[in-house]
């Protein structure tokens, strides 16, 4: 028995994981109360990362300028980068949201649009 690929009227879900490296983002905690679950987030791709060859940047889309998360993981982030690269737009949105400590657990999922692939 085959299963349909997991999507919602936003689009196709192509990954479900947690922002890396928010212990690291300067300010976070002033902006984290802006945050909420189902709130879209922009990724950018970072290419001429030293540390990653498929960087993939997680920020926040508000009107006065966008807040750097974090990072998709580095294990789960090269399908979401060759996208980029390739001039798709996959987008992604809050699911989830908890301190833990000092570590902002941001849990996401990233969308391609529906209609991108047409």
């Amino acid at each position: 028995m085959t299963t349909a690929p997991a999507s919602s009227p936003q689009g196709l879900i192509l990954l479900e994981c947690l922002v890396a490296g928010t212990t690291h983002r300067e300010n976070l905690k002033k902006h984290e109360p802006r945050l909420y679950v189902g709130q879209e987030l922009q990724l950018q791709r970072e290419a001429d990362s030293k540390y990653d060859d498929w960087a993939v940047k997680v920020l926040t889309t508000v009107a006065d300028g966008s807040i750097w998360l974090g990072y998709l993981p580095e294990v789960r982030n090269e399908t979401v980068a060759r996208l980029l690269d390739a001039g798709y737009q996959p987008t992604a949105r809050l699911v989830h949201k908890a301190w833990e400590e000092d570590w902002l657990y941001l849990e996401i999922e990233v969308l391609l649009p529906a209609g991108s692939l047409k």
